[in-house]
């Protein structure tokens, strides 16, 4: 959180305070810092910049449009996992020869809305779906390119909701089954196979398991040209954690190293999917506290952000620091919880924090990825605001939903 520190006992968002933000679009608010995120792709794009390759930012983990818009800027394209990201997407200026689609459920329309586009590739995730695509693709009569994502049966050593490269998870096509998967392509009029794909897991804060994965697949492409089916473009996925807590992840040098030897002799296109690693640190949501509470047992915080707003802690037991935006002296326990109606609303148990009291702001960190792209309107609460910040300066990104949003779709019905 680089870019987050305390000026003049205050916390600020580079040059920019957070009390000054919260006065001007209230809260709870989403604050990014402009400046890492550049400096996350950058980091990226350096690791890679031997071998040819392709930095395809995963939207479901932020989807704003000013952030996609200033990635594809700088050069990114984008993996999206359904047809609303496809439309955001296209709608922040990114080119469609830039767009990878990805997801276990791709509907028959979806398919259709990406073959009018004429995306880059889609990641095909089973032999059913691969037919879908072909079916679709001869309806059009336009060649879809696809990707086989490979399920390496890898432990990714991370949280099991964001294991993806087991074979017990949903995604990907065994390695058993790879090979006459591809056969299956090369023989369709309308489909190309041109790529293969592998993602074993988000929030992995050592390379190996990718590695792994990465040597596992390396095997199959050997194998596929052996058979006459073309490689092109070698997806490595996504995943690269950051710290939340006490991690010390390791980042993109350190996997680029580790792969790049790997995979260099092959003459293929890198691309990867890294979603949190961008956003995750880049962002933070922003909360007023509303009253304080002591039943005897348990000395609650109440803010005004709840698990519609950020729901990773009652989702996942996830852990995000929480600071206040005033420094303070002095300790106490408390659990920091929302306004929701459900026990399972919070934002942090038994956490040691300096004494708040109400009108007070906290700032719940690395709230970047996850934050407000999973945010719903449960208990009819509006979505909160998103803020920009690039030097002293500071944009409004989204707007704070209104009553009158959240029945916009029903009325006249």
């Amino acid at each position: 959180m680089e870019e987050f520190r305390y000026r003049e006992g205050v916390l600020a968002c580079e040059g920019v305070p957070l009390n000054e933000l919260a006065q001007v679009h209230g809260t709870p608010l989403y604050v990014y810092s402009e400046r890492s995120i550049r400096e996350r792709f950058k980091a990226l794009d350096a690791a890679y910049a031997d071998v040819p390759h392709l930095i395809c930012y995963a939207m479901k983990a932020n989807d704003n449009l000013a952030i996609v818009r200033m990635l594809g800027q700088l050069g990114a394209g984008v993996d999206v996992v359904s047809g609303g990201e496809l439309f955001r997407a296209r709608r922040a200026g990114i080119p469609a020869s830039r767009i990878i689609f990805a997801g276990v459920g791709k509907t028959r329309g979806e398919i259709a809305q990406a073959i009018e586009e004429d995306i880059l590739l889609f990641n095909v995730e089973s032999p059913a779906e691969l037919v879908a695509i072909g079916e679709v693709a001869s309806e059009k009569r336009r060649v879809a390119r696809v990707s086989v994502r490979v399920n390496p049966n890898v432990d990714p050593q991370t949280h099991p909701y964001i294991s993806t490269g087991l074979k017990k998870n949903k995604f990907g096509v065994p390695t058993e089954q790879v090979v006459d998967v591809y056969r299956q392509a090369l023989d369709h009029p309308y489909l190309e196979p041109v790529g293969i794909q592998m993602h074993i897991g988000s929030q992995l804060v050592r390379v190996q398991p990718i590695v792994d994965a990465v040597s596992r697949v390396i095997e199959l492409v050997q194998e596929l040209r052996v058979v006459g089916i073309p490689i092109r473009y070698f997806d490595i996925g996504g995943g690269l954690g950051i710290r939340y807590r006490d991690e010390q992840p390791e980042g993109p040098a350190d996997l680029a190293c580790r792969v790049l030897p790997l995979i260099g002799s092959l003459g293929v296109t890198l691309l990867c999917e890294p979603g949190r690693f961008i956003v995750g640190s880049s962002g933070i949501l922003l909360t007023k506290v509303l009253y304080r509470k002591d039943n005897g047992a348990k000395r609650f915080v109440v803010v005004d952000a709840g698990m519609n707003d950020l729901i990773r802690p009652s989702l996942y037991d996830a852990h995000h620091e929480i600071w206040p935006v005033q420094q303070k002296c002095g300790e106490e326990v408390v659990d920091v919880v929302g306004p929701i109606c459900e026990s399972g609303d919070f934002l942090a148990h038994d956490r040691v924090l300096p004494p708040v009291a109400a009108g007070d702001l906290l700032a719940v960190l690395s709230a970047g990825a996850y934050g407000f792209a999973m945010a719903s309107n449960y208990n009819a609460r509006p979505k909160p605001a998103e803020v920009l910040v690039a030097g002293n300066a500071a944009r409004l990104v989204r707007r704070r939903e209104t009553y009158e949003d959240l029945i916009r779709a029903e009325e006249g019905l």
